[in-house]
């Protein structure tokens, strides 16, 4: 069993920016990113909302300067994968999946969540060519262009509002006439002239060649099949949170897998941290999730630093 003062999971944005305040304030990290260390941003083309890039940067280039970063601070990063996390104060026994186990003073998880995609045939290729999950990231790129979202949640709705600021028509395609969302927001979407309502509905099937040019749409209950032309579909169906190897820990976890921590990254384990998407009930945005992670970097290492 190997001893470490700050075992990181997960080498996304939450990650790497709790390394880097972790090894600041004299705490050495070790980050476990798995096989494939990036997370979501590793299939992000242009990213053009994160701060201090004059020019859209490509997700796996923003990841790859962050491990460079951390790198060149001392941090240690593992292709490892833990399973399970246990104990109930400091310090913590951590298995990876081929059954190496770490004993850590803290934790800080941040394994982001893994949006729902439609599950439609050959969708992987138009994801990040015209097929999105982030309508906030990527909806700058759909300006005076027709496009779709798929879903009857407030996440849904709202994407719809965000993107009728700049598309001309917006079409909220949904399986059901009813919606999860609060109802002022429903009226909001319905009052917007530059919004469509394709309800009892489903895409059946994505559209085009090398980029995204339209949709199938199923009608649930007629079964009539139509087409939408359009450059852009943005699913808002929920994501899920990576936290599976939790669900035996002590962690406490939300009915949704989100893991329940406070404004400071405390979970309900002293000593264990949680940042990024993984915790994150509202933004899902990679320069919040970096945000986080410094706070979860700052507190595990006040942690660790404490009881030495």
């Amino acid at each position: 069993m190997r001893e470490v003062d700050l075992l990181i999971i997960g080498a996304g944005p939450a990650g790497c920016s709790a390394a880097i305040y972790a090894v600041r304030a004299g705490v050495k990290p070790v980050i476990a990113g798995g096989a494939v260390p990036g997370g979501q941003l590793l299939t992000t083309p242009d990213i053009e909302n994160y701060a201090g890039f004059v020019n859209p940067v490509g997700g796996f280039e923003l990841m790859d300067n962050m491990h460079k970063q951390c790198k060149r601070l001392g941090v240690e990063f593992t292709a490892e994968e833990i399973a399970k996390v246990e104990g109930e104060k400091s310090p913590f026994t951590l298995t990876t999946t081929d059954g190496k186990q770490y004993l850590a003073k803290s934790v800080v998880v941040a394994t982001g969540a893994k949006a729902r995609w439609l599950g439609l045939p050959g969708e992987e290729k138009f994801i990040g060519r015209g097929l999105s999950a982030c309508a906030t990231c990527d909806g700058f790129f759909m300006r005076g262009k027709t496009v779709c979202v798929v879903g009857g949640g407030n996440t849904a709705f709202e994407d719809a509002l965000f993107l009728s600021q700049f598309c001309p028509e917006v079409n909220l395609i949904h399986r059901r006439d009813a919606f999860r969302a609060d109802q002022v927001t429903v009226e909001k979407v319905k009052a917007n002239p530059k919004i469509k309502l394709v309800l009892n509905s489903v895409p059946v099937e994505l559209l085009g060649g090398e980029a995204l040019e339209g949709v199938k749409v199923k009608n649930v209950q007629t079964g009539e099949i139509s087409q939408i032309a359009c450059s852009g579909v943005f699913v808002a169906i929920g994501a899920e949170p990576q936290t599976a190897f939790l669900k035996d820990s002590l962690v406490a976890l939300a009915d949704n897998g989100l893991v329940l921590a406070d404004e400071r990254t405390h979970t309900t384990i002293e000593g264990i941290f949680a940042a990024g998407d993984c915790a994150d009930k509202h933004y899902r945005q990679a320069i919040i999730a970096a945000g986080n992670g410094a706070k979860a970097g700052i507190e595990a290492a006040a942690f660790v630093n404490l009881h030495r």
